[in-house]
């Protein structure tokens, strides 16, 4: 009976932790314009990223970029400090099957604060402020869900007249080890500037 408690308290407290460490890994800031159901309109602030050119299918590319992009800010191929893990994982494709995907680095570093990376698979870059368009939803990632949702986003940007400027990034802000109906996923568009 004892064993059995103990075990269920454990369960119940592991859970507890890995909901917790979960859902409150940092996100960028950034200020809601507009939102309508499950789309909104974002104006983010200039960041830092540590990113990484990959190539294959979506699912190939992000897990062959998000490596080297852990071993670099878990301090596991340089000198210098670990890095706090950020959320979302971004990834955007560039054509001709690759892709680039991104860690977003604290606020509180700049490209002249950061540790280099050993090597030169990961690369860092500043992103200029810029106004997006999100969709949220949850779900297993799967390229039909995700073309359905950037359909969907792409689609209420056309009705209201908004421009979307390049392509579609997909962000994941959940492990692989979350449930697909607890995951917060993520279709960003660039806007062009109004007026």
């Amino acid at each position: 009976m004892w064993i059995v408690a103990a075990g269920v308290t454990a369960f119940v407290l592991a859970a507890g932790w890995w909901i917790y460490a979960t859902f409150n890994v940092p996100v960028p800031a950034y200020a809601v314009v507009e939102v309508e159901g499950d789309v909104e309109i974002r104006d983010y602030p200039a960041l830092v990223v540590a990113e990484v050119t990959t190539r294959g299918t979506r699912g190939e590319a992000v897990r062959s970029g998000f490596s080297p992009l852990a071993r670099y800010i878990f301090a596991r191929e340089r000198e210098g400090e670990k890095i706090a893990m950020t959320a979302p994982v971004t990834q955007r494709p560039d054509g001709d099957g690759t892709w680039t995907v991104q860690f977003i680095m604290p606020e509180e570093y700049t490209l002249e604060s950061l540790p280099q990376p050993a090597g030169a698979q990961v690369a860092l870059a500043s992103e200029d402020p810029v106004r997006r368009a999100a969709i949220r939803f949850s779900g297993s990632w799967d390229d039909e869900r995700f073309a359905e949702q950037e359909a969907t986003l792409r689609a209420w940007l056309s009705a209201r007249g908004l421009t979307a400027l390049g392509p579609a990034t997909y962000a994941y802000y959940n492990d692989p080890f979350t449930p697909p109906f607890l995951r917060r996923n993520e279709i960003l568009i660039d806007l062009a500037p109004s007026g």
